[in-house]
């Protein structure tokens, strides 16, 4: 049996993912890295992008926002601001708060304002390259 890591992403709201798996990818401040057990610690900033973790021959695809990975030998914990599976994203829905957040962006924000609009525009892009990679 191949070593296994456990892969926790956690959002505000819930647990999102929790299960033991033999790989994880995923890009962080200083580009993409591929997590395998016994990695070396470390702690970094996740940006937006695709978690693809590798379970047996299983490959579960995850968009995920920004936010903070830990890795640890035996464990990988992801902190973000949004994260879901590829399979459950609305892809129309997605597109709808694309053209939202665009269209919103092209007001006169306050600078709190910009910064959540900004945030939900790359939420909705981030869906949409994983869903669009992932379609049946």
């Amino acid at each position: 049996m191949a070593a296994t890591l456990k892969l926790e992403i956690v959002t505000p709201e819930a647990k999102i993912f929790s299960d033991d798996v033999e790989m994880v990818t995923l890009t962080g401040i200083d580009g993409e890295m591929g997590i395998y057990p016994t990695h070396m610690p470390l702690m970094t900033q996740l940006v937006a992008c695709e978690v693809v973790a590798r379970k047996g021959s299983e490959n579960i695809f995850l968009a995920v926002g920004d936010g903070f990975v830990q890795i640890t030998g035996g464990r990988v914990g992801i902190l973000t601001d949004m994260a879901i599976r590829a399979e459950n994203i609305d892809e129309v829905a997605a597109e709808q708060a694309r053209q939202k957040a665009e269209a919103r962006l092209a007001e006169k924000l306050s600078e709190e304002e910009s910064a959540t609009v900004h945030a939900a525009l790359v939420h909705a892009t981030t869906q949409l390259k994983v869903k669009q990679r992932h379609k049946k």
